[in-house]
């Protein structure tokens, strides 16, 4: 059984938290092992976090922040990035995959996210230019050597934004230098997508790719990320064995 753990805290009435478990669903079809994924609350990370990475294959952080235990999903966030486990994070997900990069490879300590700490002098994830939420914009791929373009196998298409915050163009560059490259962009030139270098599936993206998705046509990312998931548990089988 492949088992996928959804780091964010659930909320029925969340379009993009229906839309996540429905794009689950729609890769499965295609997904030749036993495959199950589970809804992890964020404040229960912490207390339960030996049980919580020995039970997942993968890892997924949803979109729908503010959490209720960012240091949660940081410390989830930052095991998957050392330990090479493969983890998608939309929206919300990617900004804190941003946060955990510049806290701990770049030693912004004090990194912070404007929509929890508006008044932090290092505000990493910064209120955007110009608002997404709601909108439909064109993404260009610009590392055609990225997993990424393997995954999409097209320079552009269109994704649909659930947000208002993204990554401060300020640190855009350090981040990127420092291997969490911005794979892809839009008309605002700034990070789209961010793929970590070296890592076998380690992305975010700032648009929510769950809400393109459906059973005739699963989103590609979501079916990458399971497929990275069978073969991360495969060379996990290999070396135990």
């Amino acid at each position: 059984m492949i088992k996928l753990g959804i780091m964010g805290d659930f909320d029925a009435s969340n379009p993009t938290h229906i839309a996540n478990n429905e794009a689950l669903d729609h890769a499965t079809k295609q997904f030749a092992k036993p495959f199950q994924y589970e809804w992890v609350a964020t404040e229960i990370i912490g207390p339960e976090f030996e049980t919580i990475i020995s039970s997942y294959n993968g890892f997924l952080i949803a979109p729908g922040s503010p959490y209720k235990s960012m240091t949660g999903v940081l410390k989830i966030i930052e095991y998957a990035r050392t330990h090479q486990i493969p983890t998608l994070g939309t929206c919300g997900g990617f900004q804190h995959m941003i946060i955990e990069f510049a806290r701990n490879v770049l030693n912004i300590t004090d990194a912070e996210h404007a929509e929890t700490n508006p008044y932090a002098s290092k505000l990493v994830i910064n209120p955007l230019t110009c608002s997404l939420k709601g909108q439909a914009l064109e993404i260009e791929i610009i590392q055609k050597d990225s997993l990424v373009y393997s995954i999409f196998n097209t320079s552009t298409f269109t994704e649909n934004y659930y947000c208002n915050f993204g990554l401060n163009p300020e640190y855009q560059q350090q981040i990127h230098q420092a291997g969490f490259n911005m794979v892809a962009s839009d008309k605002h030139k700034e990070a789209r997508i961010v793929e970590l270098k070296g890592h076998p599936f380690f992305i975010g993206t700032l648009f929510v790719p769950q809400v393109n998705s459906s059973f005739e046509k699963p989103h590609p990312i979501v079916t990458a990320l399971l497929n990275a998931m069978e073969k991360h548990s495969s060379v996990e089988q290999g070396v135990s064995s």
